[in-house]
């Protein structure tokens, strides 16, 4: 699929089909998303991938009353190096990388006919100790991994996006609507 149309049809998945996802699969969209661009290439992200059907339950009692996140064939735990420090325009690494990283792996497994959803509302430390997070590092999202289901009412919707003209000025910001 041409990049362009695989992002603007990529969504984010809350119901799965009863198939699980082979480790080759999720291998291959690990290995092709680790390329990811980083700052300084420090690349200080590390997977934890949990199939595990009692783990990948307790995680998704971690992520508030989201029970699809467990239910998912797989739950990549997302984490990320805590000392890593902060760039010269003042915003820390750590977040920027893994959410490059993160999008990275949306985007390959979508190419593969896989869905994900980003994952923010959970208990950062109780899934860090689900999966054994050492000192030093967090888990930064969680993000369920598996093929959708076919009655996925979020697939089927159009996204909702601002247009162009809200979010992109030329050469100055231009307030959105005033000209």
């Amino acid at each position: 699929m041409d990049i362009h149309k695989l992002i603007s049809h990529r969504r984010s998945v809350r119901s799965w089909a009863d198939r699980p996802v082979d480790r080759g699969t999720i291998t291959r969209i690990l290995e092709t998303a680790r390329f990811a661009p980083s700052a300084k290439n420090k690349q200080e992200w590390h997977v934890v991938v949990v199939r595990d059907a009692a783990a990948r339950r307790r995680l998704g009692e971690e992520c508030a009353r989201q029970s699809f996140v467990g239910e998912a064939p797989a739950v990549l735990v997302v984490c990320g190096d805590t000392s890593m420090g902060v760039m010269r325009c003042g915003q820390p690494r750590m977040p920027v990388d893994v959410a490059i990283f993160i999008d990275h792996i949306t985007l390959v497994a979508a190419a593969e006919g896989l869905g994900t959803c980003w994952i923010g509302s959970f208990d950062a430390e109780i899934a860090g100790e689900i999966v054994g997070v050492p000192e030093g590092w967090v888990v930064a999202q969680l993000l369920p991994l598996g093929y959708p289901a076919s009655d996925d009412v979020d697939a089927a919707k159009p996204k909702q996006r601002k247009s162009l003209e809200e979010i992109v000025s030329w050469e100055t910001w231009k307030n959105p609507g005033l000209g």
